[in-house]
């Protein structure tokens, strides 16, 4: 019979083939007491799983190091290799067998938990996505420690679908589309590195979908909906009938959108806008030039720091900003600089993670950076010799106060000086310097950060949640997060306009930006510069090339002038013809 089953869909596409089940389930790992005499031998067998967990992981960069596509995994598997030292997870697991006496699985499986507690707590989708980072090498050790290897994808037929529990990131080099044409996955997300992996690729992919492992085998056919979240187990030939024909629909509008990445973002009435990209990881390079981004409006760089132990130094980060730089071929980078919480970087993610990680209102952005100057000297460094192969912004994420920037501004003149002594290039002028507009008090503090700001990029993401005191994770809160609240839209107002006044270039870089909804709403307000997940550029582009930038104008002061979401949302919807 025909199953159907919802989920998150992640990367968007359509695909039919036969299932390749793995069945790895849980791990039933076992627990018992070792006696004293016999703990150094524990501890032996664990180091022993730990080195052959080391040369797995270092097959696979080699394999990856092979491809043009997923070549640029090796950072990943680099930091696979650092928690694979001296990490917490390794050192926790030897205390456990010395000092409690418990068995190598259970005392790596006790410390795996506790990390994974530690990173969930945070409240960061990108940084709680991490977890799947820690939990593959985690249980890695374990399975070797228990000889339960997994078996590789290279034994599914062509053109399989792949369901298991979860896609490690470890899996997610082994997702060839010549092979693997959709997967579906039990747990994961969509900040994770096997949904980017997927998107890179064009692989199709839901994620979120319990218990399907077990209501199909290997072999079956299956639907994998991408775009809408849906995987239909054994599908009738009705609705097969039904998902070739979307299948050809989206072709079609792929045709349509594919022109799209050449020509310019111009309303009707020649107003011109630039449309970047986003950027969590490398790997999303060859999207972003695909779709063609004007830029790269928000570069992560967090992607650098984690899953190890250590804070990468500056030779390290300047060859990954170089490399992007580089292949950005003289369009403009907007790097961000360090972005997550912890009271204590140097350890990296798994480091001892206080309430000051956990909190949304605590140690994190630029607070994070002034605190812990030789952290940021290193990265200011890094990014001004980056700058020196193309043309380079650098932003400020968290920003409250003057104070902040101007205390930034010298540690970058300082950077430079340094540079200066050690007989190296340092770009001339040195890159601009903004701000992220993402808490209230930088929205209305606009006027006085534009006067020691070189641009703004107001991160709409954060400045609803902020403003509306809402997490849109929770549950019980999440109907709350509306960015269409005229508290938000007054913020981003408020902001946009300081920026125009001081004359200074101001951007968007949340999800807003990349809906074609809110194009008319963000354009009216004044707003020239957007920045957006790659696949959404075609989209924005199209609604952009539609739109009279008077008439946008307009319907924008009419919506500034309610009070109710409900009737803002009927207004925007009513101009772009969808009520």
């Amino acid at each position: 019979m025909e199953k159907r089953f919802e989920g998150m869909g992640v990367s968007p596409g359509i695909a039919v083939g036969p299932a390749h089940v793995r069945e790895a389930g849980t791990l039933e790992v076992p627990e018992r007491h070792v006696a004293k005499k016999a703990r150094p031998a524990e501890a032996k067998r664990l180091t022993a799983a730990v080195i052959l967990a080391r040369r797995q992981i270092k097959r696979l960069k080699a394999q990856a190091q092979k491809d043009t596509v997923t070549q640029e995994m090796h950072f990943l598997f680099d930091a696979y290799l650092q928690m694979l030292e001296d990490s917490r997870l390794v050192r926790g697991a030897h205390d456990l067998i010395q000092g409690k006496g418990l068995n190598a699985e259970a005392a790596v499986q006790k410390t795996l938990t506790g990390i994974i507690h530690a990173f969930q707590a945070m409240d960061n989708a990108y940084i709680a996505a991490r977890v799947e980072d820690v939990r593959d090498v985690g249980n890695r050790i374990i399975r070797n420690l228990m000889r339960e290897p997994l078996k590789p994808f290279s034994q599914a037929a062509p053109g399989s679908i792949i369901i298991a529990d979860q896609l490690s990131p470890a899996d997610t080099a082994q997702l060839d589309p010549a092979r693997i044409a959709g997967a579906a996955t039990a747990l994961g997300g969509a900040e994770g590195h096997a949904a980017i992996m997927a998107r890179a690729l064009g692989i199709p992919l839901v994620l979120g979908v319990p218990d399907l492992a077990d209501a199909v085998s290997t072999g079956a056919k299956v639907i994998i909906d991408g775009t809408r979240g849906t995987v239909i187990v054994n599908p009738t030939a009705r609705t097969l009938g039904v998902y070739e024909q979307l299948k050809v629909d989206a072709r079609k509008v792929a045709e349509r959108l594919g022109h799209m990445r050449t020509v310019p973002a111009v309303t009707r009435d020649n107003v011109t806008v630039a449309l970047a990209a986003n950027l969590e990881l490398p790997i999303e390079l060859e999207m972003v030039k695909r779709n063609g981004a004007a830029g790269i409006g928000l570069l992560r760089t967090e992607f650098l720091y984690m899953s190890r132990d250590d804070t990468p130094t500056e030779e390290e980060q300047y060859v990954a900003l170089k490399e992007i730089v580089d292949a950005m071929d003289g369009k403009p980078v907007t790097i961000r600089t360090l972005d997550v919480g912890g009271e204590k970087p140097a350890q990296g993610l798994l480091g001892d993670l206080g309430e000051a990680a956990a909190s949304a209102l605590g140690l994190r952005g630029i607070r994070l950076s002034l605190k812990h100057t030789k952290t940021m000297d290193a990265q200011l460094t890094a990014i001004l010799r980056a700058a020196c192969h193309g043309p380079v912004r650098i932003l400020l994420p968290m920003v409250s106060t003057v104070s902040e920037v101007r205390q930034t501004r010298d540690a970058l003149n300082r950077a430079a000086q340094k540079l200066k002594r050690r007989k190296q290039k340092v770009p001339n002028p040195l890159p601009p310097l903004g701000v992220m507009i993402e808490v209230p008090a930088a929205a209305l503090a606009a006027d006085a950060l534009a006067q020691v700001s070189d641009f703004f990029a107001i991160g709409s993401n954060d400045l609803t949640m902020y403003t509306l005191a809402t997490d849109r994770t929770n549950e019980h809160v999440a109907h709350l997060f509306d960015s269409l609240h005229p508290a938000v839209l007054r913020l981003i107002q408020f902001a946009t306009s300081a920026a125009l006044r001081a004359r200074i270039p101001i951007s968007l870089c949340g999800e807003i930006a990349g809906d074609p909804r809110y194009a008319p709403l963000l354009l009216g307000l004044g707003l020239r510069e957007l920045s957006m997940v790659p696949a959404n550029i075609p989209l924005v582009k199209q609604r952009i090339r539609a739109l009279d930038i008077a008439a946008a104008t307009r319907r924008a002061d009419a919506i500034m002038g309610q009070v109710d979401p409900g009737r803002i949302a009927a207004l925007l919807d009513d101009f772009n013809g969808l009520s």
